[in-house]
Protein backbone atom coordinates (compact mmCIF):
# COMPACT_ATOMS: atom_id res chain seq x y z
CA UNK A 1 0.00 0.00 0.00
CA UNK A 2 1.71 3.40 -0.98
CA UNK A 3 0.06 6.58 -0.57
CA UNK A 4 -0.71 9.16 -3.11
CA UNK A 5 -2.91 11.78 -4.15
CA UNK A 6 -4.50 14.02 -1.76
CA UNK A 7 -8.44 13.73 -2.24
CA UNK A 8 -9.85 15.55 0.80
CA UNK A 9 -8.50 17.74 2.79
CA UNK A 10 -10.51 18.70 5.87
CA UNK A 11 -11.04 20.98 9.29
CA UNK A 12 -9.22 18.03 11.09
CA UNK A 13 -8.48 15.17 9.00
CA UNK A 14 -6.57 14.35 5.24
CA UNK A 15 -7.73 11.66 2.72
CA UNK A 16 -5.42 10.29 0.44
CA UNK A 17 -5.79 7.41 -2.25
CA UNK A 18 -3.85 4.80 -2.23
CA UNK A 19 -3.08 2.06 -5.17
CA UNK A 20 -5.86 -0.29 -4.03
CA UNK A 21 -9.34 1.63 -5.64
CA UNK A 22 -10.77 0.01 -2.77
CA UNK A 23 -8.55 2.04 0.05
CA UNK A 24 -7.83 4.95 1.30
CA UNK A 25 -5.54 6.41 3.71
CA UNK A 26 -7.13 8.54 6.36
CA UNK A 27 -4.49 11.09 8.21
CA UNK A 28 -5.56 12.70 11.58
CA UNK A 29 -4.50 16.27 11.91
CA UNK A 30 -3.70 18.73 15.10
CA UNK A 31 -5.91 20.87 13.29
CA UNK A 32 -8.98 21.48 15.35
CA UNK A 33 -11.76 23.27 15.17
CA UNK A 34 -15.18 24.62 15.75
CA UNK A 35 -18.01 27.25 14.46
CA UNK A 36 -17.84 26.03 11.16
CA UNK A 37 -14.33 26.73 11.08
CA UNK A 38 -14.06 30.36 12.59
CA UNK A 39 -12.06 28.96 15.52
CA UNK A 40 -9.39 27.24 14.43
CA UNK A 41 -6.02 25.41 16.19
CA UNK A 42 -3.30 23.16 15.70
CA UNK A 43 -3.20 21.34 18.87
CA UNK A 44 0.06 19.33 19.80
CA UNK A 45 -0.64 15.36 19.84
CA UNK A 46 -4.31 15.56 18.54
CA UNK A 47 -3.71 13.84 15.65
CA UNK A 48 -2.14 11.17 16.95
CA UNK A 49 -4.85 10.33 19.63
CA UNK A 50 -7.52 11.01 18.08
CA UNK A 51 -5.92 8.34 15.55
CA UNK A 52 -5.30 5.50 18.10
CA UNK A 53 -9.13 6.84 19.95
CA UNK A 54 -10.72 6.19 16.61
CA UNK A 55 -8.86 2.71 16.05
CA UNK A 56 -9.95 1.56 19.24
CA UNK A 57 -14.21 2.43 18.89
CA UNK A 58 -14.09 1.00 15.28
CA UNK A 59 -12.54 -2.18 16.44
CA UNK A 60 -15.16 -2.85 19.24
CA UNK A 61 -17.83 -1.84 17.15
CA UNK A 62 -16.65 -4.22 14.39
CA UNK A 63 -16.16 -6.86 17.07
CA UNK A 64 -19.56 -6.16 17.71
CA UNK A 65 -21.19 -6.42 14.38
CA UNK A 66 -21.15 -2.82 13.41
CA UNK A 67 -19.37 -2.66 10.53
CA UNK A 68 -17.14 -0.30 9.40
CA UNK A 69 -14.55 1.10 7.01
CA UNK A 70 -11.89 1.14 9.05
CA UNK A 71 -8.89 -1.84 8.23
CA UNK A 72 -6.27 -0.78 10.18
CA UNK A 73 -4.07 1.41 11.98
CA UNK A 74 -0.62 2.57 9.59
CA UNK A 75 1.19 4.24 12.01
CA UNK A 76 0.34 6.96 15.03
CA UNK A 77 -1.34 9.37 12.79
CA UNK A 78 -2.68 7.98 10.15
CA UNK A 79 -5.38 4.85 9.12
CA UNK A 80 -5.90 2.34 6.33
CA UNK A 81 -9.79 2.31 5.19
CA UNK A 82 -12.33 1.62 2.75
CA UNK A 83 -13.56 3.56 0.01
CA UNK A 84 -16.83 4.69 0.49
CA UNK A 85 -19.26 6.37 -1.43
CA UNK A 86 -20.26 8.73 1.33
CA UNK A 87 -23.66 9.63 2.42
CA UNK A 88 -23.84 13.78 2.68
CA UNK A 89 -26.26 12.89 6.52
CA UNK A 90 -25.19 12.95 9.87
CA UNK A 91 -26.80 11.07 12.21
CA UNK A 92 -27.13 11.77 15.64
CA UNK A 93 -27.98 10.21 18.96
CA UNK A 94 -28.30 12.02 22.15
CA UNK A 95 -28.54 10.51 25.48
CA UNK A 96 -28.87 13.65 27.10
CA UNK A 97 -30.10 16.83 26.23
CA UNK A 98 -27.06 19.85 25.56
CA UNK A 99 -25.75 21.94 23.26
CA UNK A 100 -28.31 22.35 20.06
CA UNK A 101 -30.79 20.39 21.16
CA UNK A 102 -31.18 23.00 24.55
CA UNK A 103 -31.19 26.01 22.23
CA UNK A 104 -33.78 24.51 20.14
CA UNK A 105 -36.13 23.05 22.16
CA UNK A 106 -35.92 25.11 25.55
CA UNK A 107 -34.84 22.15 27.38
CA UNK A 108 -32.87 21.63 30.45
CA UNK A 109 -29.09 21.36 29.85
CA UNK A 110 -27.72 18.16 31.23
CA UNK A 111 -31.24 16.53 31.64
CA UNK A 112 -31.05 12.75 31.23
CA UNK A 113 -33.92 11.66 28.18
CA UNK A 114 -36.34 9.06 28.80
CA UNK A 115 -34.60 7.20 25.77
CA UNK A 116 -32.11 8.70 23.44
CA UNK A 117 -33.07 10.45 20.94
CA UNK A 118 -32.28 10.43 17.15
CA UNK A 119 -31.65 13.10 14.42
CA UNK A 120 -30.56 13.62 10.99
CA UNK A 121 -28.21 16.80 10.01
CA UNK A 122 -27.33 17.77 6.36
CA UNK A 123 -23.64 17.71 6.44
CA UNK A 124 -22.70 21.34 4.51
CA UNK A 125 -20.66 23.57 6.57
CA UNK A 126 -22.02 26.68 4.43
CA UNK A 127 -25.34 26.18 5.74
CA UNK A 128 -24.17 25.02 9.13
CA UNK A 129 -25.33 21.22 8.65
CA UNK A 130 -29.21 21.93 8.97
CA UNK A 131 -31.49 19.66 10.71
CA UNK A 132 -33.07 17.30 8.14
CA UNK A 133 -35.59 14.64 8.43
CA UNK A 134 -36.47 11.19 5.82
CA UNK A 135 -38.52 13.12 3.99
CA UNK A 136 -35.79 15.61 2.84
CA UNK A 137 -33.28 12.56 2.30
CA UNK A 138 -36.12 11.05 -0.24
CA UNK A 139 -36.83 14.17 -1.96
CA UNK A 140 -33.18 14.80 -2.88
CA UNK A 141 -32.40 11.41 -3.50
CA UNK A 142 -29.14 11.38 -0.77
CA UNK A 143 -30.39 8.20 0.28
CA UNK A 144 -33.13 5.01 -0.09
CA UNK A 145 -36.10 4.39 2.26
CA UNK A 146 -33.56 1.59 3.25
CA UNK A 147 -30.39 2.60 3.46
CA UNK A 148 -32.54 5.24 5.67
CA UNK A 149 -33.53 2.60 8.30
CA UNK A 150 -30.20 0.90 8.10
CA UNK A 151 -28.33 3.99 9.55
CA UNK A 152 -30.96 4.57 11.36
CA UNK A 153 -30.41 0.96 13.34
CA UNK A 154 -26.83 1.39 13.03
CA UNK A 155 -26.96 4.54 14.97
CA UNK A 156 -28.85 2.91 17.98
CA UNK A 157 -26.77 -0.34 17.55
CA UNK A 158 -23.49 1.81 17.85
CA UNK A 159 -25.31 3.68 21.17
CA UNK A 160 -26.11 0.25 22.82
CA UNK A 161 -22.50 -0.87 22.24
CA UNK A 162 -20.70 2.25 23.59
CA UNK A 163 -22.88 3.72 26.39
CA UNK A 164 -21.48 1.03 28.60
CA UNK A 165 -18.19 0.60 27.19
CA UNK A 166 -17.74 3.94 28.86
CA UNK A 167 -20.18 3.50 31.55
CA UNK A 168 -17.14 0.94 32.61
CA UNK A 169 -14.73 4.00 32.20
CA UNK A 170 -16.69 6.11 34.23
CA UNK A 171 -17.61 7.84 31.36
CA UNK A 172 -21.24 8.96 30.39
CA UNK A 173 -21.80 8.87 26.52
CA UNK A 174 -23.85 12.30 26.05
CA UNK A 175 -24.08 11.89 22.10
CA UNK A 176 -22.67 11.58 19.06
CA UNK A 177 -22.61 12.07 15.44
CA UNK A 178 -21.94 9.38 12.54
CA UNK A 179 -21.67 9.09 9.13
CA UNK A 180 -22.39 6.41 6.67
CA UNK A 181 -21.01 5.32 2.99
CA UNK A 182 -21.51 2.22 0.36
CA UNK A 183 -19.39 -0.38 -0.34
CA UNK A 184 -19.91 -3.23 -2.24
CA UNK A 185 -23.92 -2.71 -2.01
CA UNK A 186 -23.34 -2.97 1.84
CA UNK A 187 -23.54 0.86 4.00
CA UNK A 188 -20.73 0.99 6.54
CA UNK A 189 -20.17 2.87 9.23
CA UNK A 190 -17.33 5.90 8.02
CA UNK A 191 -15.80 8.67 8.95
CA UNK A 192 -14.63 8.86 12.60
CA UNK A 193 -15.59 8.75 16.03
CA UNK A 194 -13.36 10.53 18.23
CA UNK A 195 -13.80 12.95 21.01
CA UNK A 196 -14.11 15.40 18.27
CA UNK A 197 -17.39 14.05 17.41
CA UNK A 198 -18.97 13.36 20.55
CA UNK A 199 -19.75 14.39 23.64
CA UNK A 200 -18.06 12.51 27.20
CA UNK A 201 -18.52 13.75 30.77
CA UNK A 202 -16.61 12.54 33.79
CA UNK A 203 -19.28 10.26 35.68
CA UNK A 204 -18.85 12.03 39.26
CA UNK A 205 -18.02 15.95 38.09
CA UNK A 206 -19.47 15.71 34.68
CA UNK A 207 -16.59 17.53 33.51
CA UNK A 208 -16.14 17.57 30.01
CA UNK A 209 -13.91 15.35 27.82
CA UNK A 210 -14.44 16.18 24.25
CA UNK A 211 -14.18 19.28 22.07
CA UNK A 212 -16.44 21.49 24.10
CA UNK A 213 -13.63 21.85 25.75
CA UNK A 214 -12.23 23.73 23.02
CA UNK A 215 -15.47 25.50 21.53
CA UNK A 216 -16.07 26.93 25.51
CA UNK A 217 -12.16 27.90 25.78
CA UNK A 218 -12.25 25.41 28.51
CA UNK A 219 -8.00 24.75 27.92
CA UNK A 220 -6.35 20.96 28.43
CA UNK A 221 -8.21 19.91 25.46
CA UNK A 222 -5.80 16.79 24.12
CA UNK A 223 -5.11 16.39 27.96
CA UNK A 224 -9.01 15.84 28.48
CA UNK A 225 -9.12 13.29 25.01
CA UNK A 226 -5.81 11.63 26.91
CA UNK A 227 -7.61 11.29 30.33
CA UNK A 228 -10.73 9.46 28.24
CA UNK A 229 -8.44 7.22 26.32
CA UNK A 230 -6.67 5.85 29.12
CA UNK A 231 -9.63 5.35 30.54
CA UNK A 232 -10.96 2.67 28.19
CA UNK A 233 -7.71 1.45 27.93
CA UNK A 234 -5.89 2.69 25.04
CA UNK A 235 -2.37 1.75 26.46
CA UNK A 236 -0.60 3.70 23.51
CA UNK A 237 -1.87 6.85 24.37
Amino acid sequence: MNQSTLMYSGKAKSIFSTDDNNTLLMEFRDDTSAFDGLKTEALSRKGLVNNHFNAFIMQKLDDAGVKTHFIEMIDDTKSLVRHLDMIPVECVVRNIATGSICRRLGVQDGMQLETPTFEFFLKNDELHDPMINEYHIRSFNWATDEEIQVMTELTFATNSVLVPLFREANIILVDFKLEFGRYQNELLLGDEFTPDGCRLWDADTREKLDKDRYRQDLGNVVESYEIAARRLGISTI
